[in-house]
């Protein structure tokens, strides 16, 4: 019962991004600014329920400088998978980013003291199998390297570090507080981004606006309340590898919504994915013992 709660707030969460890509790929506004009013309206909704609940806690420098850090990760993240949606296809770009199960099972084995479990390698590999059946063999078979592709890559190397440092952050920083510090700084530095870029604030339609609030509200609030909650109480290798369950979402939406063509090597190669997901969740009831003398 105790991991009831993380689980279902990771899936609420994997729910709420999978609607993203759609919105961003209407191309109702740019891929960068997009991004930026994302982070920056959801800190404006956030910081006066902050102020007047008193809830904000200010944690020690070193944990500050980590939510900072997140924020920066983050908002490079959205950002480049923005421009990746736009330039490419909803679906593509979704299973491409969600590539960052592997960079995170590499990371952590390179780097961090936790090593990632047996079952997490075998469902890495279960689900990446899924994907490539899913996006289709010819894909990988004549792939380009072209601009959306390394940006969609670049885009799940960013979340997979975000992860792992935001775990660190999360072990001493409550979940709201990490969400005004992070964001803050996802709005400051994507702010200085669109100004270096000559990105336009304003001028946007009516619907243009409404899908930046929609973004702000569902796919960056209420989203990262939730996965920020689950990766408190989750390894963060399977919070990542349960996020590939978005690319099966989002292709349906996409099929729906934009028309883009789902076959039934996709649905099988969805189901494939989701097997993998399961597969790291198996460890629980699985206990070795050292035998008595």
């Amino acid at each position: 019962m105790t991991n009831t709660k993380p689980r279902l707030a990771l899936a609420f969460g994997i729910l709420c991004i999978s609607i993203f890509p759609i919105l961003v790929k209407l191309r109702l506004t740019p891929g960068l600014i997009s991004a930026f009013y994302r982070m920056a309206i959801a800190f404006s909704l956030l910081l006066p329920y902050m102020l007047i609940t008193k809830k904000f806690k200010l944690p020690q420098k070193k944990y500050i400088l980590l939510a900072i850090i997140c924020g920066v990760l983050f908002a490079s993240d959205v950002a480049v998978w923005n421009i990746a949606i736009q330039e490419s296809s909803a679906t593509q770009a979704s299973l491409l980013t969600n590539l960052s199960p592997l960079w995170v099972g590499v990371i952590s084995y390179v780097f961090l003291k936790i090593k990632p479990a047996t079952n997490f390698w075998i469902g890495t590999i279960v689900a990446l199998l899924g994907m490539i059946l899913l996006v289709g063999f010819e894909f990988f078979l004549e792939l380009n390297f072209d601009h959306a592709f390394i940006l969609a890559v670049l885009s799940g190397l960013f979340y997979s570090i975000y992860l792992l440092v935001s775990k660190k952050a999360l072990t001493h920083i409550d979940v709201l507080s990490f969400m005004m510090i992070s964001l803050l700084a996802s709005s400051i530095y994507l702010a200085i981004a669109c100004l270096l870029m000559n990105e336009p604030f304003s001028g946007f339609s009516d619907m243009g606006w409404f899908v930046l609030l929609l973004q702000a509200v569902v796919c960056q609030l209420m989203a990262w309340l939730s996965i920020s909650y689950a990766t408190q109480h989750m390894r963060p290798t399977r919070v990542s590898l349960s996020l590939l369950a978005q690319a099966v979402i989002t292709a349906l939406l996409a099929w729906v919504f934009l028309d883009e063509k789902i076959t039934f090597n996709m649905v099988i190669g969805g189901m494939i994915l989701l097997l993998g997901i399961r597969i790291t969740f198996y460890t629980k009831n699985i206990i070795t013992q050292k035998p008595t003398t």
